[in-house]
């Protein structure tokens, strides 16, 4: 007899160690099948944004005294949210997403894709190849893909990682377990929790009044970057939180990803390397509640940003953190991205057509989920401190969300059957173009920003008196003093 899964929002709740009784809190509803695809995609989606909801409403009733509120769901809001990079407009445009040298290659013994969307991952998968950086598009796509026809993909895998690119030879789900990348995954948590001390906990009163904002009053140093960490700031942003992104000038980031991500956020730039931006840091440091760590494992050690270094230094402390990879194994140090991710484990192959290459989620989704997943974990930490204090450390990566979704969560239905939250619509999904089988306006609307007039997707966090939409709109990438905005 097989056995019945739970669903995806009871595991989700379940990894986040959450009182199974709050789960009657929660109502779904909407049209399912908003994002067709192979695997549960629309499982995790509702799931992730549905247990960080609930996570919120908890918070919220822990720090006023009230009781939970119940939390409502809508699949359209959630699929339109995980496909919110897709729906931007800014002054009418669209907002860039993949560039030409980030796709799918042939190689000699199958596929292999690459992510070239940063200049500087671009010149390295060109240097790697021994072409010219400043190659025009046509050339170098041309180039590397008669390069690559020659070549095995671990070879072309190899090479591009040894030169600071990123490459990954596409898997199936079974090589990826056999193999000591995905075997490091094994066993780990979705969530992984740890209490890092006993130490108390300094936070600031919760204000009353309406909506109710459960991270009203709290600082949240935000050291994330492109979709999975900035997903998961912009939603403590929502809920009230001070957040406060902070990049280097030396690095490279979208102007239009933050313009999606961006959303009841301040961003500054700090030098790190230079005197004047740590101390910068240090100060901000000094009263900060949550920060959110999403740069690959060991980037930012020399910084005396690892977890319990900050914990020392500011006890009563919750650290939030992600990878790509894990934080164990041969991999745990690479540079990662969504659909690399994909590709490794074997979505990619699951999600493949009769013909051509390997096949893609209708979102990235595995960036969103997680994103949403580490919020939920941050805001149970937050809970978890009212009963015990302690500094407390998440963790969270893109390829154990991945196994989640490949292993763990309920199969969608067949397709034609009609049943089942992820039932298939239509033709098979592609990541690079929209999800067509609903109508996103309803969860679409217009902001004017620093940035221009901006069309993008409303939250799908809610529950009764949340926020219908963030405080303010995001503003220029580096453009704020990097402070706190007021004495508490």
């Amino acid at each position: 007899m097989n056995q019945v899964r739970a669903s995806g929002i009871e595991q989700a709740w379940a990894a986040l160690g959450g009182d199974p009784a709050l789960l009657a809190r929660i109502g779904t509803g909407g049209r399912g099948g908003t994002l067709p695809a192979r695997l549960p995609v629309m499982e995790l989606a509702r799931s992730t944004v549905a247990v960080c909801s609930l996570a919120a409403a908890e918070l919220a009733a822990r720090r006023t005294g009230g009781p939970v509120p119940r939390v409502r769901i809508d699949d359209g809001a959630v699929a339109t949210a995980f496909t919110g990079e897709r729906h931007l407009r800014i002054d009418g445009r669209a907002a860039a997403t993949f560039a030409p040298l980030s796709r799918f290659w042939r190689s000699a013994d199958g596929w292999v894709r690459t992510h070239a969307n940063y200049p500087h991952h671009r010149a390295r998968l060109l240097a790697a190849l021994g072409l010219p950086g400043d190659a025009p598009d046509d050339v170098a796509v041309a180039a590397v893909a008669a390069s690559f026809a020659g070549l095995r993909g671990e070879e072309i895998e190899r090479t591009v990682y040894a030169a600071g690119g990123l490459a990954v030879a596409a898997r199936t789900p079974a090589r990826w377990a056999a193999d000591p990348r995905g075997a490091a995954l094994a066993g780990t948590p979705l969530v992984a929790g740890e209490r890092l001390d006993d130490a108390p906990v300094r936070r600031a009163a919760a204000p009353g009044g309406e909506p109710v904002l459960p991270a009203a009053g709290l600082r949240v140093l935000d050291l994330t970057r492109v979709i999975a960490g900035p997903v998961a700031t912009r939603t403590l942003a929502l809920l009230g939180a001070d957040v406060l992104r902070i990049d280097s000038p030396r690095l490279p980031e979208s102007p239009d990803a933050h313009g999606d991500t961006g959303f009841g956020k301040r961003s500054a730039d700090l030098d790190l390397g230079r005197p004047s931006g740590r101390a910068a840091l240090d100060a901000l440091l000094d009263d900060v509640d949550v920060v959110v760590l999403g740069y690959r494992p060991g980037a930012l050690d020399r910084f005396g940003l690892t977890p319990r270094a900050l914990a020392a230094r500011r006890p009563g402390l919750v650290v939030g953190r992600l990878s790509a990879w894990g934080f164990s194994g041969p991999w745990a140090e690479r540079r990662g991205f969504d659909s690399l991710v994909q590709v490794a484990t074997g979505i990619a192959s699951v999600q493949a057509g009769p013909e051509g290459p390997p096949g893609a989620l209708p979102a990235q989704a595995l960036d969103h989920g997680t994103g949403y997943l580490l919020a939920a974990a941050v805001l149970r930490a937050l809970t978890e401190q009212h009963d015990g204090g302690g500094s407390r450390l998440v963790t969270l990566s893109l390829a154990r969300t991945a196994a989640w979704l490949l292993d763990e969560l309920p199969a969608p239905a067949p397709e034609g059957s009609g049943t089942g939250s992820d039932a298939r619509s239509g033709s098979d999904a592609d990541t690079d173009g929209p999800c067509d089988s609903y109508d996103p306006e309803k969860w679409l609307t217009e902001t004017d920003s620093p940035l221009g007039r901006l069309r993008h997707a409303l939250p799908a966090v809610a529950f009764d008196g949340s926020p219908a939409n963030w405080s303010r709109p995001p503003g220029p990438l580096g453009a704020d003093r990097p402070v706190w905005l007021a004495a508490r």
